[in-house]
């Protein structure tokens, strides 16, 4: 119970026993005691702070360990008091008259609810500040990332090398994995890759360590014997990843692939006007087609015909299929496309595309050019997957391009534009890049007493095609003279060929195929092979048009000296690189000029 006295004169602060508030022994001490002065425990806004804190009584504050701080500070205030408090009010001296309430009454005016009142207390609410204060910046010490040691050399047994414990975590440190890629011919590498490695830098990886020329056409291949699929590996998608989703039978290989970003370089061999369908009017232009299919907003639709294996089952049936982003759907009723005609017959999110290898023995296609579509969880049942059979391959090509681009669009278009950006920013007499001993080779003079650099690119590339023609006018002056040459033309022209990366040897016919289709079937795709009808010749296999043909070399003799010629002897080459430097810079009687050489790289 409250005084009259006490009811009349406000308090400056709600907290504490009105009793202890009018002692007058405590007042005196009070004014007397400097180090216990009210404006040395609240600053000039504590009046202000008081307002505000009576607006705020919700905040998030711990009581319980306010309280306990509150306590330990008061101690410490009344120990010089000979009454004991459980509170202490800050007050102005003015602010109170001195009550003569004599002691005895305090014990009656013990409450519980002081501890209620202590949330509107000023000291609480600095505290509280405080120690929000400090709990802020220890929480942002802590959350730093950590920081590597420059220096563990010097590091003692007591400290880590590592500034800050865990700043690896168990995952990160055992995020390696080894992976075995195959070569074409048959041999192996085990590579230990880091999860985050893309398929690019792994194909980078094994392009320095093989010595082979980086002309971003190397790809990894994911292939399956047991389903008879494979697929190249785009360049973003992760090693790790595809090769947890993988049997045991299953592996990597690791080959070139001419075609993987054909469509952009050459967009209008692809998708015939009756094959594609447009949401708005197209011009039919270039930029237009790659525009449309880049574009998140536009919604192309490839459509036409196409055998379909049934699943679980080995019947197939030609239905009128089309493809959007939303899936792969065929039409129930001929080739109607209302949406109750529409059966949903795979899902291009989860799922990747992959050509079959032997179709018509494996599965009994009706055609050699067939694809399928799995889903990625699937890695050994072939009753989940849906098989599809087109009628030609181009009819094939395009709709495996067309997945790939309604499936990763823009993506995909950055995938064949960083190579292109990396070689604008070489120089054009360090492209391709080679490895790093080759690069560091100089060209040299010795035609005079002393040998000299030579730094002018074009003088340096004619000393090389002068070097490499050098042993061919050697010969020939010999010839001349009656002797003998160490390196005789006939003897000669029968093995230079052998050391070229674009011959293959005793290799047949459908052997030359399938290296051919396996590394893309673009214009100007070669190798060259030795006759299996007559031991003499060589066969030239070439691609035109995603087909291919055979041309016959046959060798000839001129005044004593053996030739070889593609064309009957009307343009006659000493030895098949003089043929095959020619027909790179001139097409003659073939469909296109050589471009691109089909190759066999062993790990």
């Amino acid at each position: 119970m409250r005084s009259e006295e006490g009811k009349k004169e406000p308090m400056a602060l709600a907290g504490g026993p009105d009793s202890f508030l009018h002692h007058p022994y405590y007042q005196d001490q009070v004014e007397q005691t400097s180090s216990h002065r009210p404006h040395d425990l609240a600053g000039s806004g504590f009046r202000a702070q008081s307002d505000r804190l009576a607006h705020h009584q919700e905040d998030d504050v711990d009581l319980e360990a306010l309280v306990n701080d509150m306590n330990t500070s008061l101690e410490s205030l009344y120990s010089a008091c000979p009454m004991q408090s459980e509170t202490t009010p800050l007050l102005q001296s003015s602010s109170h008259t001195r009550s003569q309430q004599p002691p005895a009454t305090r014990p009656q005016r013990q409450p519980a609810a002081p501890r209620q009142k202590v949330q509107r207390s000023q000291p609480v609410h600095i505290l509280a500040v405080r120690r929000l204060q400090e709990e802020d910046q220890q929480f942002r010490t802590s959350s730093l990332p950590a920081i590597p040691n420059p220096f563990p050399e010097l590091c003692g047994p007591e400290s880590p090398p590592v500034l800050s414990h865990g700043s690896l975590s168990p995952s990160q440190a055992a995020a390696k994995q080894d992976v075995k890629v195959f070569s074409e011919d048959g041999t192996s590498k085990v590579v230990e890759i880091l999860a985050d490695m893309t398929a690019r830098d792994l194909c980078q990886l094994l392009v320095y360590r093989s010595h082979c020329v980086d002309d971003n056409s190397w790809t990894l291949v994911e292939h399956h014997p047991h389903l008879g699929l494979e697929r190249c590996l785009e360049d973003h998608e992760l090693v790790a990843q595809v090769d947890s989703t993988m049997a045991s039978e299953s592996k990597f290989l690791f080959r070139k692939n001419y075609a993987k970003y054909e469509f952009f370089k050459n967009p209008m061999n692809f998708f015939p006007e009756q094959m594609v369908t447009w949401c708005q009017q197209a011009n039919g232009s270039q930029t237009q087609l790659l525009q449309n299919f880049l574009n998140a907003s536009s919604c192309p639709e490839i459509q036409g015909f196409l055998h379909v294996k049934d699943l679980g089952r080995k019947s197939w049936k030609k239905l009128y299929v089309c493809m959007r982003r939303s899936g792969l759907y065929c039409s129930t009723k001929g080739a109607s496309k209302e949406p109750r005609h529409l059966q949903l017959l795979a899902d291009l999110e989860d799922s990747s595309v992959f050509s079959l290898i032997a179709g018509r023995k494996q599965y009994g296609a009706p055609t050699d050019f067939g694809f399928c579509i799995k889903p990625n969880k699937v890695s050994s049942d072939a009753k989940e997957m849906r098989l599809l059979c087109a009628e030609d391959e181009h009819s094939r090509t395009c709709w495996v391009t067309a997945f790939r681009l309604l499936k990763y669009g823009m993506l995909l278009y950055q995938n064949y534009r960083i190579p292109q950006q990396r070689k604008g920013l070489l120089s054009p007499f360090n492209t391709p890049v080679r490895s790093v001993s080759e690069n560091s080779l100089v060209a040299m003079d010795f035609s005079g007493q002393t040998g000299r650099v030579i730094e002018n690119p074009a003088e340096a590339q004619c000393a090389a095609m002068e070097e490499g023609h050098a042993w061919r006018k050697r010969s020939a002056r010999m010839n001349v003279l009656g002797s003998q040459s160490p390196l005789h033309p006939s003897a000669l022209s029968t093995v230079i060929h052998r050391t070229q990366h674009w011959f293959h040897g005793r290799i047949s016919r459908e052997e030359s195929h399938r290296l051919i289709k396996q590394q893309g079937l673009v214009d100007g795709l070669f190798l060259l092979r030795d006759s299996q009808s007559n031991p003499k010749a060589f066969v030239l296999t070439l691609c035109h048009h995603q087909k291919i043909k055979n041309f016959q070399i046959l060798p000839c003799e001129d005044d004593g000296q053996m030739f070889f010629s593609l064309d009957d002897g009307n343009t006659k080459f000493s030895d098949l690189i003089q043929l095959v430097d020619f027909y790179q810079l001139n097409k003659g009687v073939l469909p296109c000029k050589l471009k691109h050489h089909c190759i066999r790289v062993a790990l």
